[in-house]
């Protein structure tokens, strides 16, 4: 829709909706983003406990309440009339200077074109809701994913792992990551959280806050296959136990 939106426009449309914010919060007490906060935080309890009656009803006063709460900032009401204007401004742009697709034909002989290889990612980035690997085998892509609310669960004992170094990068808000790896896998861990506790190879951190964690196994450096693991928390648990 807003194929001929510069990134520079894009990138002043989010500046101006940052200084909004800020101005929100100072002048105005940011109750709007407190409440957001509060619903959010009914959002999370509601889907913990979705199966009870008293959980969807908390859950959905939670997404009722968040919507109100946020479409009542002045920083997203003005994200909404700016993306509403600039819809218009393409649409009769479009109308005036409407694209014409030509073929084009390449020839074989031409070595310039990488051939590249599209894989199907492991998870995908989910705001809310648990995610875990498959219970069968799978083959192994590298994670990289982020998140809001939820659970992750993460078992490497149903994949193998190449001669490489396998890369696990989860930046999530609010929820629990458990990864389970083989005796045989080397580990790198670096984990950051500002509210929970860490469980990693019987080495108990039962208070973080504001800390980063750095773990290996002794033969990381040294010993193929091995993972990297670099998680980022604001509140919840890691574990990482031997499987």
């Amino acid at each position: 829709m807003f194929q001929r939106l510069s990134t520079d426009t894009l990138n002043w449309i989010l500046i101006i909706g940052v200084i909004l914010f800020i101005i929100e919060i100072t002048f105005f007490g940011g109750g709007m983003i407190i409440s957001a906060l509060f619903f959010g935080l009914f959002i999370y309890v509601g889907w913990k406990r979705f199966y009870r009656l008293w959980g969807k009803v908390f859950f959905w006063i939670g997404i009722i309440g968040l919507a109100f709460a946020i479409f009542n900032m002045i920083a997203i009401r003005f994200l909404v009339l700016a993306g509403i204007l600039l819809f218009i401004v393409n649409y009769s742009k479009s109308k005036k200077e409407p694209n014409y697709i030509q073929p084009s034909i390449t020839s074989q002989e031409d070595g310039s074109q990488e051939t590249i290889i599209k894989t199907k990612a492991l998870f995908n980035h989910k705001v809310f809701g648990d995610q875990e690997t498959a219970d069968q085998a799978y083959q192994w892509h590298d994670i990289n994913i982020h998140g809001v609310f939820g659970d992750r669960n993460i078992d490497l004992s149903n994949t193998v792992l190449q001669d490489e170094t396998a890369v696990i990068s989860i930046r999530h808000l609010v929820g629990n990551i458990a990864i389970y790896i083989p005796y045989e896998v080397e580990v790198s861990i670096h984990h950051s959280s500002v509210f929970g506790r860490a469980h990693i190879f019987g080495l108990h951190h039962q208070k973080l806050m504001n800390q980063s964690l750095l773990y290996r196994t002794e033969k990381y450096e040294s010993t193929y296959p091995r993972v990297k693991i670099i998680t980022s928390l604001l509140s919840g648990d890691i574990e990482v136990k031997r499987i």
